[in-house]
């Protein structure tokens, strides 16, 4: 099966499609729950101004984000990690929103593969 993608490495996919078999759907809604949720740790970390906090949740969701082949994701979540690694919290608002978004067109992705 092929895999045209904008947001998910379509390589990165097929490989994990092919290792996971039977799980792969089941790594796929994993992705995207897990993920919901370290974005909401992402903007609460950053709404607080807790640096620390900001960063181990930016450097824990590339991660994941790199090793399911959202790329851009995984980049947007080291530049916030960098961010807030030198304190530059306020710095990271426009790449949470971007990270936001890019997760909205992963997401819709994901559902594609999950049909």
């Amino acid at each position: 099966m092929s895999f045209a993608s904008q947001h998910l490495n379509s390589d990165t996919i097929l490989e994990l499609r092919a290792v996971m078999g039977d799980e792969f759907a089941n790594l796929l809604r994993t992705f995207a729950t897990d993920s919901v949720m370290r974005i909401e740790h992402i903007e609460r970390a950053a709404a607080q101004a807790d640096a620390d906090a900001l960063r181990r949740a930016a450097h824990s969701f590339k991660g994941s984000s790199g090793n399911m082949g959202a790329l851009k994701l995984s980049e947007l979540c080291k530049r916030i990690e960098e961010f807030a690694r030198d304190g530059e919290v306020a710095q990271c608002a426009p790449l949470i929103v971007e990270l936001r978004d890019e997760f909205v067109h992963i997401q819709r992705e994901l559902d594609v593969l999950l049909a």
